[in-house]
């Protein structure tokens, strides 16, 4: 049986832009993702914690160290710039192997997104 648990989360980073004449998805500075173990094309919920709202997307990289998290296409009228949200992706496994696993955790500087 496969279960779904937490992959890994990037608590409280603040978003520094809203596309929303891009395609879709959410840019995540290539650093954070890294850290996370996210990697491109992967689906993500966003968790704002501004206003509530729970939105899911798919990560792009963006500029290494810039801090970037900018959410593109229609998910721009969701968050506004400022906004601190929680990332969070999930990732199918055996029961067996989900008892043991330990998601990676990622704590930014809240003031710029990057890592310390």
């Amino acid at each position: 049986m496969l279960v779904q648990v937490v992959k890994s989360k990037i608590h409280r980073v603040k978003v520094t832009g809203a596309d929303l004449n891009y395609i879709g998805s959410i840019t995540i500075d290539e650093d954070l993702m890294d850290a996370a173990g996210i990697i491109e094309g992967e689906r993500v919920q966003i968790v704002n914690n501004n206003n509530g709202e729970r939105l899911e997307t798919y990560a792009i990289p963006g500029p290494r160290g810039s801090g970037e998290i900018t959410l593109n296409g229609a998910a721009a009228r969701r968050v506004q710039k400022g906004d601190i949200l929680i990332l969070i992706v999930y990732a199918f496994m055996e029961l067996k192997e989900a008892k043991n696993f330990k998601p990676k955790l990622v704590f930014p500087n809240e003031a710029d997104n990057t890592l310390s």
